[in-house]
């Protein structure tokens, strides 16, 4: 007999993502020309965004400006509550404060928001009512409102805080393009990271750590199961006296020529080479030298300059570095 009072965890998921996605959709609407306004003011200001808020406001202030900061534009986190406690002092001149609040009434946004106003500052509001002290008293308004909070007892903040952190994502975004941010100045913001690497790790970078197999044309089979074996890349390079590449034996490439052949006395590297192997200049991306090895279903690929033959890039040098 099915229970009545059972509660679907399932049914219950869908519906919180539908009310919230419906309450995204909505801020289309209610966004204004004050936000181009709050985009022009950002811009031009010789300070830095000062972003405020109190409870789950204040989490989704710290989420908008690590965002800000990592996409251009300089912004720093202020607590509601401390700020009328002590760290005002953390308010220059030249900055502009936006402020975050589902309410616009709640005490520690009242004090805060005519302290900012009485230094002179340009106060940002994103609150969710309209008519709320903050919105009234603000230089600016984001409006954040939603019509029903994704808990059940539409009280705990869930589709507001998504729409704060939506609005913020918007604003980052809109700046990001506005100061004409590019790949490159998002590495220069995450060296260390996965992301950051992925947009200035060039292969030069990595090659050169490892050995560099070579053998020429009409090296004999001992000699060239020796130069893998000892550089331990599972390959090696085929090349002239000059230096200029002329194909590439891998493990693979062995064992098939052992599956073939009978009599190896007579067998060179010449005779067993993989012709107009895979390569990659050594100033390219590491990220695509990964998508290179991916694509052929490869581990390795030879790294040249021109036709001059330089060394391997190995699958695991990619991995070592967080790539994969």
């Amino acid at each position: 007999m099915e229970d009545k009072n059972y509660i679907n965890p399932l049914n219950v998921a869908r519906r919180t993502i539908a009310l919230e996605a419906g309450a995204i959709e909505g801020l289309v609407s209610l966004l204004t020309q004050d936000f181009t306004r709050i985009c022009d003011t950002i811009l031009a200001a010789k300070g830095r965004l000062i972003v405020s808020g109190i409870g789950k406001s204040a989490v989704i202030a710290q989420k908008i400006v690590a965002t800000l900061n990592s996409t251009g534009t300089p912004a720093v986190y202020l607590h509601a509550a401390e700020a009328i406690h002590g760290d005002l002092g953390m308010i220059l001149q030249h900055d502009v404060v936006m402020i975050i609040s589902k309410s616009g009434e709640s005490p520690e946004i009242k004090v805060l928001t005519q302290l900012v106003k009485n230094f002179g500052n340009p106060v940002i509001g994103m609150v969710g009512n309209v008519d709320s002290y903050l919105a009234k008293q603000s230089d600016f308004v984001l409006n954040s409102t939603v019509s029903q909070e994704a808990c059940p007892n539409n009280l705990a903040p869930t589709s507001s805080t998504t729409a704060q952190m939506v609005l913020g994502d918007a604003l980052a975004v809109a700046l990001m393009e506005l100061r004409g941010f590019k790949s490159e100045d998002f590495a220069k913001f995450h060296p260390g990271g996965a992301l950051g690497k992925k947009l200035y790790l060039r292969v030069a970078d990595l090659y050169i750590h490892n050995e560099q197999p070579k053998v020429t044309a009409g090296a004999s089979l001992k000699e060239v199961i020796v130069e893998i074996s000892k550089k331990r890349l599972g390959a090696t390079a085929v090349v002239t006296e000059s230096g200029d590449l002329l194909g590439v034996i891998t493990d693979g490439d062995l064992r098939r020529m052992l599956e073939k052949n009978s009599s190896l006395n007579e067998v060179q590297a010449q005779q067993i080479m993989t012709h107009h192997p895979k390569t990659i200049e050594a100033d390219a991306l590491a990220i695509d030298a990964m998508e290179l090895m991916r694509k052929n279903n490869i581990s390795q690929l030879l790294v040249v300059q021109r036709k001059q033959y330089l060394g391997i890039i190995h699958l695991h040098d990619l991995i070592k570095e967080g790539l994969i």
